[in-house]
């Protein structure tokens, strides 16, 4: 008689975790500590500061996550605290570069903020893990997320509250704190797309009329993509955003298929992404300035100098980089923000720039691996979702500012200066690892029963 199997239980796999963490760190510091020995020819002052403020984010994620999800994904957070590290010493270098100037006005050093919100990014992260237990049970919270992503991209178009920064209605500010709450309604739609699409996926995939081999929707289903189509367009003549329309739709989109599973979404979506861009770029003048510093950035030098100097950057900075503290960064206009991208790519060249995208390729590719292993559908959608949105989002950003596409307003995830993008991008991350989580945690044991002998009699007629 053969012994019984044993189960497979997989590895919680925290040691590769906090190794890959620690290289994380070194990487980061390393950065900083040469970008001081290229400006300055010392080690910055302040790099027991950044090195103190990486290792204190490392040890508390890895600590929490050992505690509170010990079967997460052991890839995901190094990943991140390696782009993190890398923005501070990035966001440190233009510090050293203004020196006093920037844009013209008083320039204050950036880098200290942007250690406080890495801190409140880390904290947030930590908050997520310990309030959400399962990730399951955010899909009895659908329509509330769905109100509360509603109520926050119309705050910063109430009176008093929202700001208009350089075109964009996408700030609010109370007191000495100003937020874009755009990267909170992120989050709370792709929790809203996920609930509805789970109970919503059967009628939304059925098929209506076939066209050149595709099997497009009923036109009774359409409802749900025209709102997020409405919505989007909504956003780019209210607020003026043209990042924040193409994610919001192009999430929607995306998960709406990866639902179904039936490409004439994607067929009706494009057409619809087509239109809306074509209407758009007729009818407002900031849509214009974008696609036409976007076709020819030279033909108004005065107007599109911010798009002009990334391009020299990166030209400056070749296949190997200018070296760390060697370049010319503080040149682009908020080359700490929207244009990180290109301040890399000058200081450590087109090899480098592609080491940073393999970085966030890892990170998307980890978000939809839990997605493909998950068990339940909502985790496998909201999973699916929030690896989308990054996606989307590097897309965005990276081909705008390498004028593969028009020019957005969107930041680039973990590297650019900017507080309440850093701060949500956190809690994506700490949804993924508790989902993970949930996902390779070994079933509980269920004791086996023992029937009483003497109720289980069985008579034989």
């Amino acid at each position: 008689m053969s012994a019984p199997s044993t189960p497979l239980v997989p590895r919680k796999r925290r040691g590769a975790e906090l190794g890959l963490t620690v290289l994380a760190v070194l990487i980061g510091v390393g950065a900083y500590v040469a970008i001081g020995l290229g400006v300055e020819g010392t080690v910055p002052a302040g790099a027991l500061t950044l090195a103190g403020a990486l290792v204190a984010t490392a040890v508390v994620g890895h600590l929490i996550v050992r505690r509170l999800a010990p079967y997460a994904d052991p890839v995901l957070l190094p990943l991140v605290i390696c782009l993190n590290g890398l923005g501070l010493a990035m966001i440190y270098r233009i510090d050293l570069g203004c020196e006093g100037f920037c844009l013209g006005g008083a320039y204050q050093p950036l880098v200290n903020n942007q250690i406080i919100w890495t801190a409140l990014g880390v904290t947030l992260f930590c908050v997520v893990l310990a309030v959400v237990r399962d990730h399951r049970r955010l899909q009895a919270y659908t329509y509330t997320f769905g109100i509360v992503a509603i109520a926050l991209l119309i705050l910063p178009l109430l009176p008093g509250i929202g700001q208009n920064i350089r075109g964009a209605r996408i700030w609010i500010s109370v007191g000495p704190f100003s937020f874009q709450p755009g990267e909170a309604a992120k989050v709370a739609l792709a929790i809203f797309f996920a609930g509805y699409l789970v109970v919503k996926r059967d009628a939304l995939a059925l098929a209506g009329r076939r066209f050149a081999g595709i099997d497009l929707p009923r036109g009774r289903d359409l409802g749900p993509i025209a709102v997020a189509w409405l919505i989007s367009i909504g956003i780019l003549v209210l607020q003026r955003d043209l990042g924040s329309s193409l994610l919001f739709f192009g999430l929607f989109l995306v998960m709406l298929y990866v639902a179904t599973e039936r490409p004439g979404w994607l067929v009706v979506g494009g057409t619809l992404f087509a239109v809306g861009s074509y209407l758009g770029y007729l009818l407002f003048p900031h849509v214009q300035v974008r696609v036409n510093a976007w076709r020819d950035p030279f033909g108004d030098p005065d107007a599109n100098g911010q798009i002009i100097n990334a391009l020299f950057g990166l030209a400056h900075g070749g296949i190997l980089g200018r070296g760390w503290g060697q370049g010319s960064p503080e040149l682009t206009p908020f080359s700490f923000s929207d244009f990180i991208a290109t301040s890399l790519g000058e200081e450590i060249g087109l090899t480098g720039l592609m080491a940073v995208l393999l970085i966030y390729g890892l990170v998307v590719e980890r978000g939809l691996r839990i997605a493909l292993t998950c068990r339940d559908a909502f985790g496998k959608l909201l999973a699916a979702g929030l690896a989308i949105s990054l996606a989307l989002q590097i897309f965005v950003v990276i081909g705008g500012v390498t004028r593969l596409i028009p020019l957005t307003g969107l930041t680039t995830p973990f590297l650019a200066q900017g507080g309440s993008s850093i701060v949500m991008n956190w809690a994506i991350i700490a949804l993924l690892m508790r989902i993970s989580d949930q996902t390779r945690r070994p079933a509980p044991d269920v004791a086996p029963v023992e029937a009483d002998e003497q109720t289980q009699v069985v008579k034989l007629s």
